[in-house]
């Protein structure tokens, strides 16, 4: 119970984030004293050097119950706080930074070499009295300006490589919505953005400004009219009872996740009767019990299309605990060179960065049925267990398999009529 004092309250609050940047900052000496320890035992094992230290990042994340990225992210700023930035680690451990502010000192600071990178340590953070009052943005905006005082030339080199970073993704919004987030050099950026608010400006109908822009946005990119519907290959995977409406369990997207029923059914029903479409239908089996869709086989030892997209839809995400990054590898997870069998026991889906990681000195990985339940247990260097499950399928869950046959049947008869 706490002191109803709102004085003691407030010291209290104090106290504990104070004690949140002390834990930060003992955090990253041990993240680093486990990187070095890694890599002394991996050379003592004769491994090439260009291998040293390849999972370090994710055991990190893994004990940190954090995404290999982020695992990454944070042994790389541990490394720059304990081998070259001695006064921000000082202030960070003393609660005069916390966590955040002292990632963006560090990531200011990455453009520099280790002489001038000190330095800016020095100048930001010697003095913790000088970071008093400051927030986020002052905090950035300092540390940019001091590193570009200390070598333009290494600023102005970023920037330029900044480019080689443009990507697109895409996260879940709200009420079945999408964010598709597009990241350009701010000329190109700024020159998209006025194509299409020059497109609105030119159409005159009864959608809003931002409707026509984002229709016009989806048209020129797909080359397909946005009230198609599904002018690209989408993988809804939904129930039966729920397709032909006895049930509202929520259908999943690939990519995306759940999907309310009506708006699944809504889906299916435009993209049946809509004559541009193709649509298909393909059935997939689960299990009773536990809702695990039911495994295939087969004796390749690379997984063949049917096999991998059957892995896709069961794992949806990298499986490796934490990690909700998109699926780029099937892999075995009792290796093919092991007699690993191509199976959709024995497979995974993961993101690129995890399966190199599992490849690792030290690291084990199982895979298998328990219970009608596909389950992968990751087994660390250091002998830590970190246990993975593969999610449901949509729909309620039933006892007689033979009822399950009789109702899929049901719907593909009913979907064929349609």
């Amino acid at each position: 119970m706490f002191d109803s004092n709102d004085s003691a309250l407030v010291e209290e609050i104090s106290r504990l984030e104070r004690l949140k940047s002390a834990a930060a900052a003992e955090q990253a000496r041990a993240a680093v004293a486990l990187y070095e320890l890694r890599r002394a035992d991996e050379a003592a094992a004769g491994l090439p050097k260009a291998r040293h230290c390849r999972g370090v990042a994710s055991e990190v994340a893994l004990a940190r119950q954090d995404s290999p990225s982020r695992g990454g992210r944070h042994l790389g700023f541990a490394k720059a706080l304990v081998y070259e930035m001695p006064h921000t680690l000082a202030a960070l451990e003393c609660g005069a930074l916390s966590e955040w502010r002292a990632t963006l000192i560090v990531k200011q600071s990455a453009c520099l070499d280790v002489e001038n990178r000190r330095r800016l340590d020095a100048e930001m953070c010697a003095d913790v009295a000088t970071l008093e009052g400051k927030g986020d943005a002052r905090i950035e905006a300092d540390a940019k300006a001091i590193a570009y005082r200390l070598d333009a030339q290494a600023v102005v080199d970023r920037a330029a490589k900044a480019e080689s970073d443009r990507t697109v993704t895409i996260r879940p919004a709200p009420d079945t919505m999408a964010y598709v987030t597009v990241l350009l050099p701010v000329a190109k950026g700024v020159g998209a953005y006025a194509a299409l608010k020059r497109a609105a400006d030119t159409t005159f109908d009864d959608r809003s400004r931002g409707q026509v822009m984002a229709d016009t946005f989806f048209e020129r990119v797909t080359g397909q009219p946005a009230d198609i519907g599904d002018a690209v290959a989408v993988n809804l995977v939904i129930a039966d009872e729920t397709l032909l409406g006895g049930d509202d369990s929520p259908a999943v997207m690939e990519g995306y996740g759940p999907v309310p029923a009506a708006v699944a059914r809504r889906l299916v029903d435009r993209a049946v009767t809509d004559k541009r479409s193709r649509c298909t239908l393909r059935r997939l089996y689960r299990r009773p019990k536990s809702g695990q869709l039911v495994a295939m086989e087969s004796r390749s030892r690379f997984f063949p299309r049917g096999l991998a997209r059957f892995i896709d839809l069961r794992d949806r995400t990298c499986r490796t605990p934490y990690c909700d990054a998109p699926i780029r590898h099937r892999d075995h997870a009792r290796p093919h060179h092991r007699n690993g069998p191509t199976s959709a026991e024995n497979g995974l889906g993961e993101c690129e960065r995890c399966n190199y990681a599992k490849e690792s000195h030290g690291w084990k990985v199982a895979a298998g049925d328990e219970n009608g339940v596909h389950t992968a247990d990751f087994v660390t260097p250091t002998g830590h267990h970190y246990r993975s499950t593969a999610p449901p399928a949509p729909g309620p869950l039933l006892v007689d398999v033979s009822e399950i046959e009789t109702r899929i049947g049901v719907a593909i008869a009913a979907y064929d009529a349609a």
